[in-house]
């Protein structure tokens, strides 16, 4: 029986997947800015065998027509927010077994710099620590934060973030042998020179020649997660990634996004299973079905038309309201403009595709209303729950979910009270929580570094090797 990982999407701000949800008696997300609330959070899925606390992040904000919507702040629509980075080393301390994933963008630094951060992440953390990577965010406002005139085209971001990430996996696989840091107080040797070895990376869009200056942490790389469907970010993913976000929209499109992700990785001479492959999740759920559903219509009752429309245009560049309702997405090109670059699998979604029309601009809004970015929705009671993810995790493939809570963390503990007991009651979660390092746990391996068959692997060095190649 296919077992059920699980973690939950926040982000270092008032609320998750732009949606309205903070100014509700339930939630208690005012407090981001409070330690003390980010470890309750975090106790809570440690005790109850979540597998890990993923932050989304970005210096973006939502844009329409290059300027900061007044309900945007006024409604705290994907702003503000802090960095969740820093959150990380308290609740590592803070928690036993809970693995931590933060979203670091390819597009803004050297690779030295990530694979740093990551590396001292990994060591205070004592190996419980993943990387969301992601090409950009928030249409042309990152790129403009960082004084350029405009982003890199989508799929020409992915090509820069291939090589991005190899040579951060030069940084953390190649530069020390394993046995290279000594600590030898009696002999007064801190590291063998022989086993630290020069990185030389000559690419198209990064340079670097040197020595890493951070030893080997318990996992080496961090785990490798990627978010996205389009195209190019499937294929992104089943090259690089371990564990895979994908957008679920509907059961069919999750499971040919799964297969699809899977046959992908095949053809790079990786084990298919050997993905883990998780979509968004928003579950309400209470004693009762009715209970539940009342919950679930208090939330919805705070989205409107205009909600919507920051949040769409803040992670596509899009504003929807400036549309012509009656017309799908197409109108854009139609009329001389461009689709858009930036969340292209919220753009993808919505456009036409295998000779079915799109849904218009009015049925877009209508979809997105209390859902945003979110991923599947469900509502019931821990019972209806739990049937509705084991059909999902069977019809699909999917190896877990990422909870998106509306009310935090209102909704996790409601989720670790009701759903975990009975998803091992039925057989789909370990009667006792993993403990190890995040891959380990995750990905249910032995050992905490890179399997054999993942790309990162040809960067591995060893003293033969090292002779060999004159390093």
């Amino acid at each position: 029986m296919k077992q059920i990982h699980l973690g939950v999407f926040e982000v270092a701000g008032p609320q998750v997947g732009g949606t309205l949800s903070w100014p509700h008696p339930r939630s208690d997300s005012l407090r981001y800015h409070e330690l003390d609330f980010w470890i309750g959070m975090a106790k809570t899925l440690d005790a109850a065998g979540f597998d890990f606390l993923f932050f989304a992040d970005g210096f973006g904000f939502p844009a329409i027509d290059g300027d900061l919507p007044e309900l945007a702040a006024r409604g705290g629509i994907n702003f503000p927010g802090i960095d969740p980075s820093l959150l990380i080393p308290t609740l590592a301390r803070e928690t036993e077994r809970l693995g931590f994933v933060v979203t670091s963008s390819t597009g803004l630094d050297h690779p030295l710099q990530t694979a740093r951060r990551f590396a001292t992440l990994d060591h205070l953390t004592g190996g419980r620590i993943g990387w969301n990577i992601v090409t950009g965010a928030s249409a042309n406002t990152v790129a403009e934060l960082f004084g350029h005139n405009t982003m890199k085209a989508h799929d020409d971001r992915y090509d820069q973030a291939d090589e991005y990430v190899d040579l951060a996996m030069q940084f953390w696989e190649g530069s020390w042998e394993d046995d290279g840091f000594v600590g030898d107080k009696e002999n007064q040797v801190l590291a063998d020179r022989s086993k630290i070895h020069r990185i030389t990376f000559e690419g198209q869009h990064f340079r670097s020649t040197g020595y890493f200056t951070v030893d080997p942490s318990p996992q080496r790389t961090p785990v490798l997660f990627q978010a996205g469907t389009s195209a190019r970010g499937r294929a992104y993913a089943a090259r690089n990634a371990e564990c895979v976000f994908v957008q679920g929209t509907t059961v069919e499109a999750t499971k040919a996004n799964v297969a699809d992700i899977r046959a992908r990785a095949a053809e790079w001479g990786r084990a298919p299973d050997s993905l883990k492959i998780m979509v968004g999740l928003t579950v309400t759920v209470a004693e009762t079905s009715e209970a539940a559903a009342a919950q679930r219509k208090e939330f919805d009752d705070l989205q409107t038309d205009e909600v919507v429309a920051v949040l769409y245009a803040g992670n596509t560049g899009i504003d929807l309201l400036s549309l012509d309702p009656a017309r799908d997405l197409t109108q854009l090109r139609d009329d001389g403009g461009v689709v858009g670059q930036m969340g292209q699998s919220n753009i993808d979604r919505f456009l036409p595709k295998d000779g079915s029309p799109a849904p218009t601009v009015r049925e877009i809004l209508d979809q997105l209303r209390g859902r945003g970015t979110r991923g599947l929705q469900l509502t019931g009671s821990a019972t209806e729950v739990c049937d509705q993810l084991e059909y999902l995790v069977d019809e699909t493939g999917l190896d877990g979910f990422l909870l998106e809570p509306i009310f935090a963390p209102a909704d996790l503990e409601d989720f670790a009270r009701l759903v975990v007991p009975e998803l091992r009651r039925r057989g789909r979660m370990p009667a006792e929580s993993g403990t190890g390092s995040l891959r380990e746990q995750v990905l249910g391996k032995e050992g905490a570094h890179l399997s054999d068959d993942h790309p990162g692997k040809r960067f591995s060095v060893s003293s033969a090797l090292a002779a060999e190649v004159g390093v």
